[in-house]
Order: C-alpha cells, then structure tokens, then sequence
C-alpha cells in the first residue's frame, strides 16, 4: 500500500502541515468560525488523499489533480452544490500558498466550478408553526419539575427561532446576557464573529422572559448560557434541538422530515418578506454578508404569485 511508503509518510505529514497553517490564517486573519474550519479540514484531507494516491503533494499539485478530484466526486455521486463548495475551499487554500511562497502557482485558478440549479429552500406554512407551538405548551401544561423546564425550553427555542430567524449554531450558543442585554434586541456573533443586533418580537421576548424565571428557580449557580446543558460545549447542541424539533412535529401531527431548525429559519425569511418586508432588512436579520443569498425567498414568493395566479385567475383556466 503507498501509505506503508516511509515518503509517503512524510509527504502526508507535510500536506496536514500546510493545512494546519492556512486553518491558522483563516482563524486569525478572517475570524472563520469553528464549524467553517471543520469543514475545511475535511475537504482538504480529502483533497490531499487524493493528490497523494497519486503521487503529488499538495504544494506541486497541478490543474490536472483538482480537476480529478473534481471528477472522482461527481463519480461518487454528489451534488453539484457540495462539490462547488469544497473547490471554494480548494481554491482559498491554494490562493493561501502561492500567496506565502508555497507554492509556484495557483492551480485552481482556472478551474470552474460545478453548476447547478440552486434549490429553493424547505418552506413552512404560518399554520405549521402554531400548530408546533399549541404542541409544544400542550406538553408544558402535562410536564412536572426538570421536564417542565425541559418543555419551556422548548417553546423558547422555536418562538425565539421563528421570531429572529437566528442560525441554529447562534441559537443555541446565545449567552443569557446577549440575550436579556436588550430589551427589544438579541445581540448575535455570527458567522466570522459578525455581530449584528436583532429585533425580538413582544410574543418571544415574553416566552423568554417566562423561561429565564423558571431557570433562575431551577437553582445552581447562574448560567452563561441561555440553554444551558451537562455536555461538553456547555449549551444545548445543534443535533438535539433537531431532534425535538421533529419530536415535537410528530406531536403536532406533521411530516417530521420536513421540519428542522434550518426550515423555521427559511420560515422567518419568507414569511417576512410575503408580509411586505424590505429585502436589505430581512438580509440584515439573517446576517447574510451577500443580498444574494436573501434574494432566494423572493423566488420561493415569486413561485407562489404564479401558483395563485395559475389556479384563481379566470384567463388562466382551461376551458
């Protein structure tokens, strides 16, 4: 096996050697968040697998072994999407070395990147998300001591996510005092440490205010976090919110599949904007650094109009 190879040994070594210093610039220089630089360092493993099962180190890999890799992930059956993301990657890595002398050229500079259609994002009807949370206060009215708190925490999450349409990753990681600091804003870091301010509607700044009581109550020491937990991040996870969101779904009589954290989010979005809200506002609210990225519920609305327009208008009937 080449692995088995003292060289290529070596060779490995020096490629994590030179990922481990393009992490560092990006964690320094550009305030990438943790999840951002994961992401990284398993596509540029992956990246370098590849390059050295054929022979090449990273700092002497050519157009040519981009491009493979390119190929060989389209072979294994990935999306479009996925494989655009991880040249992005790719490419800022080499634009890193050849920028620092550590490399001859930057290979990735001519390479295009896979296109495909941009898929519409899951929606959520307004009637779904009540249905949610008649669910999740009819499970507090039945709940006693720790699941009481357990129940409330719950009705926060979803009335705070579908109020300022947060990240799940800034939802979860809010700080009491980033949260309470306001009366009508949540103050969040965002992606790349962006902070941004963002206006908490009167309904979810009650239900907040109703659940910090019954953690104060609950006792122990007080809490940095708003959604405290025993694991290591010592915040409730991205993954178990998810997981009693879809709890909560099926209480409610919905397709589990079909509600996530992320959909709520689209929810807040295209809700806002089908209500007649400014598109740089709600791109604010999303802390989107590119308006693009928000123009894509506009499209989810646009759709909509045409369904309507189809269906009800009497010129569009078929005789």
């Amino acid at each position: 096996m080449p692995s088995s190879k003292p060289g290529s040994r070596s060779q490995a070594a020096a490629d994590h050697r030179l990922i481990d210093r393009f992490l560092e610039m990006m964690a320094a220089e550009r305030g990438a968040a943790a999840n951002t630089l994961a992401a990284y360092r398993r596509d540029l493993e992956a990246y370098a697998a590849h390059a050295a099962a054929r022979g090449v180190d990273l700092g002497s890999a050519g157009p040519e072994h981009v491009r493979g890799h390119l190929v060989s992930l389209e072979a294994q059956g990935m999306a479009k999407s996925s494989a655009a993301r991880k040249l992005s990657a790719i490419r800022q890595f080499h634009r890193f070395l050849h920028g620092d002398g550590l490399s001859p050229e930057n290979p990735a500079t001519a390479i295009d990147s896979p296109r495909g259609s941009r898929p519409l994002p899951k929606m959520i009807s307004e009637q779904d998300v009540s249905l949610l949370l008649d669910a999740a206060r009819r499970r507090a009215l039945k709940a006693k001591g720790r699941a009481l708190l357990k129940a409330w925490r719950l009705i926060c999450l979803v009335e705070l996510l579908y109020a300022t349409g947060l990240r799940v990753s800034e939802l979860v990681g809010l700080t009491v005092q980033a949260a309470t600091a306001e009366r009508d804003f949540i103050l969040v870091r965002g992606k790349g440490g962006r902070e941004r301010l963002v206006p908490v509607s009167g309904r979810a700044r009650e239900t907040l205010q109703d659940y910090l009581g019954l953690l104060a109550r609950a006792g122990g020491a007080p809490h940095k976090w708003l959604f405290p937990s025993f694991g290591a991040a010592g915040h409730l996870t991205r993954q178990h919110f998810a997981l009693e969101l879809k709890s909560l779904a099926r209480e409610a009589g919905l397709d589990a599949g079909k509600v996530s954290p992320h959909v709520l989010r689209h929810g807040f979005a295209s809700h806002l904007l089908a209500g007649g809200a400014d598109l740089r506002a709600v791109q604010q609210m999303l802390g989107h650094a590119d308006i693009s990225t928000t123009q894509i519920y506009t499209h989810v609305q646009a759709e909509r109009l045409t369904a309507v327009v189809e269906t009800h208008h009497p010129l569009a009937k078929k005789s």
